[in-house]
């Protein structure tokens, strides 16, 4: 199996040097520390944070970046003679300096004295745990919030994520080259979760199969795999049901490179191999809402109107199948998009399978823009211009979730308009989700994961080992 690339000491070089030209102060970037899981020698797999990550290239835990006066100096945690016998030999923090060409590596407690002649003017960003959020402030000599609502209230704070948030919206050569690594491989997994669907199995084979393949390639989850024939619950991350002949297996897994870079594909197929005739027309409409979406997404265009092609191209679909009836535009205003396509169209991508969005919606929404409080809309997670370079997914879907086709609130402003009678016809559709990692280009888009199909009938010709 493939490996994955490692990003060169010349990328990471030129990204702090693109910092550092943003910033008028010093500052602080974490890595956070491993948490333990139920005692202190049994940790969890350490993962930095992504802005870390994003400038050093590797996990450290502990350890921390100190950019000031146009250098980058590294803080962490020096070997340990008894690394040999537990972990295997660390490099010495020369080593880590030649190979990453940092201006300086020092030792972690070399960091307060360091920090001292700024203290009070060292920005930081807020992380997403309280250990992290402790260390920070008494490193700093202040509170620091934690959470991706944090208010960064600091001036100094906020002058740092508007400077993380340009650099990482478009992506450079080398975090291309992860990211397409990341979606051919998570694409060959969901080929091998297709392959190894079996009537009469169960959903944990499935993803037993599909992530075998990231293991293979040293790919870790970029997030909770979902891989269920309950589609209807979007995040669903339970795998105790069995494979049943008329159930659609909705699978929605992504593989994350050793240095952080994500896919995250959603593919649905049918367990016995075949469609039924209603299943095959509901995931049609899908499908054509995400050609409508793919056909949007290009430079210069808001991401907003890809999500509205593909809630437009839902509405006409459904309405072709007699499930709504009436004038398009008019039912796109009562919210009959959202009865079954209630989230966002996707989100960016990079270092975090929802890249960006630990800064909150300062990251996603540009200057001026704010979500919408309508219902299914209010969870668009982006909401700015597509420019080259940058790297979206596209995921529309149809579900019936009981919660929003029982609630009067939702179903009211249709009134007799969504025709309950023609929709129990596709009782057996309960969610299709399909979704591609997309680069836009100067030329308009490339699809990192197509080599997944997500035509019909090349995946029903796969299912079962085809």
């Amino acid at each position: 199996m493939p490996i994955a690339p490692s990003t060169p000491a010349s990328a990471l070089l030129a990204r702090r040097r693109a910092l550092s030209a943003r910033l008028s102060g010093p500052a602080l970037i974490a890595a956070g520390e491993a948490p333990s899981r139920n005692y202190p020698a049994n940790r969890y797999r350490f993962r930095a944070t992504s802005h870390f990550a994003y400038f050093a290239g590797r996990h450290l835990a502990g350890s921390a970046l100190l950019f000031v006066d146009g250098r980058a100096e590294l803080f962490t945690h020096p070997p340990d003679p008894d690394d040999a016998l537990w972990h295997g030999p660390r490099p010495a923090l020369a080593q880590l300096r030649d190979e990453l060409e940092f201006d300086a590596v020092r030792p972690l407690d070399e960091l307060d004295l360091a920090l001292s002649p700024h203290r009070g003017s060292v920005a930081t960003l807020p992380p997403q745990d309280a250990a992290s959020a402790a260390w920070l402030s008494l490193r700093l000599g202040r509170e620091v919030e934690r959470g991706s609502g944090a208010r960064l209230t600091e001036a100094v704070d906020a002058a740092l994520a508007e400077a993380m948030i340009a650099l990482r919206l478009v992506h450079d050569e080398a975090a291309i080259a992860q990211l397409r690594f990341a979606a051919s491989v998570s694409a060959e997994a969901h080929v091998a979760g297709m392959r190894a669907t079996r009537v009469g199995g169960s959903e944990l084979a499935t993803l037993a199969a599909m992530i075998a393949v990231l293991r293979a390639s040293g790919l870790d989850d970029a997030y909770g795999p979902i891989v269920t024939t309950h589609g209807e619950v979007l995040h669903s991350d339970r795998y105790d049901h069995a494979a049943l002949a008329g159930d659609l297996l909705l699978a929605d897994v992504g593989g994350e490179t050793p240095e952080g870079w994500a896919a995250d594909i959603t593919r649905t197929w049918p367990v016995s191999g075949t469609f039924t005739s209603t299943q095959r027309a509901i995931y049609d409409v899908v499908l054509a809402a995400q050609h409508a979406s793919l056909a949007v997404a290009k430079p210069g265009r808001r991401y907003r109107d890809v999500h509205e092609a593909a809630k437009r191209a839902i509405v006409e679909g459904l309405a072709r199948l007699g499930i709504f009836r009436g004038e398009v535009d008019g039912l796109l205003e009562r919210g009959a998009a959202a009865l079954f396509f209630p989230h966002g169209i996707g989100h960016l991508l990079g270092l975090d399978v929802h890249d960006l969005e630990d800064l909150g919606d300062r990251a996603g929404y540009a200057p001026g823009r704010t979500r919408s409080p309508r219902f299914g809309d209010g969870y668009l997670r982006l909401d700015r211009e597509l420019a080259p370079g940058m790297c979206v997914t596209i995921e529309p879907g149809f579900y019936q979730v009981p919660g929003i086709l029982g609630d009067p609130r939702r179903t009211e402003p249709l009134g007799d308009d969504l025709r309950r009678d023609v929709l129990a016809r596709f009782a057996d559709v309960r969610g299709i989700r399909i979704e591609d990692d997309v680069l836009i280009t100067e030329a308009g888009n490339e699809v990192l994961s197509a080599l997944v199909p997500k035509d019909a009938r090349a995946i029903e010709q796969l299912v079962g080992g085809g």
